[in-house]
C-alpha cells in the first residue's frame, strides 16, 4: 500500500521517535530528546534472554494522544533473542496462534508494566505504537495484545520489521489491528527474516512465518547491510516524500530527527 500525505507525516514523526529509543538506551542516564508537547510517562524495562534488564523504549503522552515506542537490537543478548526462531503460543489472545519465542520472551517481561500504565492513562486518547527492527516485532506483539484486550483506538507504524508469527498469527493480527503500517525497505535483510519456513538446526521440526499487513514498501540502497536497515535511513527516505513537514519537524525539535549518519550501533547479521 502507498502512504497518503497524512500517513507519511505520521511515519516521519514516529521514525524520529524510534531513533530516540536508541539514544535513550545509549545514554547512561536514559536521557533523550522529547518532541514538543509530549512528556515522558514511563520508561519501558524488559529482560533479555540473558536475564539482563534493559531499557527497551518508552511511553509518551501529549494532550491529544499516547505513543509507545520500542527499541531495536543494540546488544548481544538481543541478538540471542532474535536467533531463537522457534515458536510458542501467543497466549494473550484467545486465538490459537504461534509467535517467535525470542520476541515473545522480551515482550512478556515488559507486558505487566505496559498494561499497568495503559490502565492509568486516558482510554479516550488514541494510541500510536511504533518500533524499529526488533522493536518493530515487540510493537507488533503489543498491538495485537492491546487491541484484543482493550477498547483503545490504536495505530501501528513499524520500520524494518522481521516476521513475528505464523500464518494464523498474521490472520488474527489483520482482524484485531486494521490500522497497521509495516514500512519495509525491499533491500533490508531484516525484513526477510525469519524465512517463511524455518527449520531448527539438526531437527526435523519446521515453523511457518508470515508477515503481518499492511506492507508499505520503500526501495533504497545505501551501500551496506547496516545502512539499508538503520532507522536514520528509513527516516531520510520518508522525509523525501514530505520534505516541508520533515523540515518543520526538525526545526521545531532540535536533535529529535535522525540523519543517515546516525550513531545507532551497527547491525550484525547472523
Amino acid at each position: 500500500m502507498e502512504l497518503n500525505s497524512a500517513q507519511a507525516q505520521r511515519a516521519i514523526f514516529l521514525a524520529a521517535v524510534c531513533s530516540q529509543t536508541y539514544v535513550q538506551f545509549s545514554n547512561p542516564d536514559g536521557s533523550f530528546v522529547l518532541p514538543a508537547h509530549y512528556s515522558l510517562y514511563d520508561t519501558i524495562e524488559a529482560r533479555s534472554l540473558l536475564s539482563v534488564w534493559e531499557r527497551f523504549g518508552f511511553i509518551l503522552e501529549s494532550d491529544e494522544e499516547l505513543v509507545i515506542a520500542f527499541r531495536g537490537t543494540s546488544s548481544t543478548s538481543n541478538w540471542i533473542a532474535d536467533a531463537i526462531a522457534s515458536q510458542k503460543r501467543f497466549s494473550y489472545i484467545k486465538d490459537e496462534v504461534l509467535a517467535h519465542r525470542g520476541f515473545m520472551s522480551i515482550y512478556s517481561s515488559a507486558r505487566r508494566q505496559i498494561t499497568a500504565a495503559l490502565r492509568r492513562l486516558d482510554p479516550e486518547k488514541p494510541l500510536f505504537l511504533t518500533g524499529h527492527s526488533l522493536g518493530a516485532a515487540l510493537a507488533t506483539l503489543c498491538a495485537i495484545d492491546v487491541a484484543a484486550n482493550t477498547e483503545r483506538a490504536l495505530f501501528l507504524f513499524t520500520f524494518g520489521s522481521p516476521r513475528v508469527g505464523d500464518h494464523a498469527f498474521s490472520k488474527a493480527f489483520a482482524h484485531y489491528v486494521p490500522n497497521s503500517y509495516r514500512i519495509a525497505n525491499l533491500l533490508d535483510v531484516v525484513t526477510h527474516a525469519p524465512p517463511p519456513v524455518y527449520k531448527l538446526p539438526k531437527r526435523d521440526k519446521t515453523y511457518d512465518y508470515s508477515h503481518v499487513p499492511s506492507p508499505c514498501a520503500l526501495n533504497f540502497q545505501n551501500g551496506s547491510v547496516s545502512a539499508n536497515h538503520i532507522i536514520g535511513s528509513y527516516y531520510a527516505e520518508l522525509a523525501k516524500r514530505e520534505p516541508e513537514y520533515a523540515g518543520l519537524l526538525s526545526a521545531a525539535n532540535p536533535g529529535f530527527c535522525p540523519g543517515t549518519e546516525t550513531t545507532i550501533p551497527q547491525l550484525e547479521v547472523k
